[in-house]
């Protein structure tokens, strides 16, 4: 990763986004992972009258994230499901930009996640790593290495085939 990358801004257009709300079969679980592996800090959770986690609130570097059991009453309710009823597969992948994504690739591994990519310098102009969590989300942690125009951005795209 090049030295200055680090004094290179998030683009304006990620910096404010949809806050994601996912649903895990053991939200503590997924909480203490995404502290261990992410670097999260939990900023407050609400428990189920019946145990579990109806609603919690963590951060990833600067980016909010809201979990909850998939079990609990109020989430079977709305039809809420948890990537580990989907044979496996999930229908989001949570993009989250990071100052530096190998220390954070190694972190995560260490506590349980299983990196599909290693970190890679990529043609969009962010280094990338993409992780599965043990609760079955998809991640991709991203380090904003330059600002690439779009002529630029189809250039590299056509030349890596």
């Amino acid at each position: 990763m090049a030295e200055s990358a680090a004094h290179i801004e998030i683009p304006d257009r990620y910096r404010h986004a949809v806050i994601p709300h996912i649903m895990v079969d053991d939200a503590a679980a997924a909480i203490d992972f995404y502290q261990r592996g992410f670097g999260a800090r939990e900023d407050f959770r609400i428990d189920a009258p019946g145990g579990g986690i109806l609603h919690a609130e963590i951060t990833i570097g600067r980016s909010v994230l809201m979990l909850g059991d998939a079990s609990v009453d109020e989430a079977e309710a709305g039809s809420f499901t948890a990537p580990t009823s989907l044979s496996g597969g999930t229908s989001v992948t949570l993009h989250v930009f990071v100052a530096d994504v190998d220390s954070l690739a190694e972190r995560a591994e260490a506590a349980g996640a299983e990196i599909l990519q290693p970190p890679t310098d990529m043609f969009h102009g962010d280094r990338t790593v993409i992780l599965r969590d043990p609760s079955g989300h998809m991640w991709v942690f991203l380090t904003h290495l330059e600002d690439v125009s779009e002529e630029e951005l189809r250039r590299r795209l056509a030349a890596a085939g």
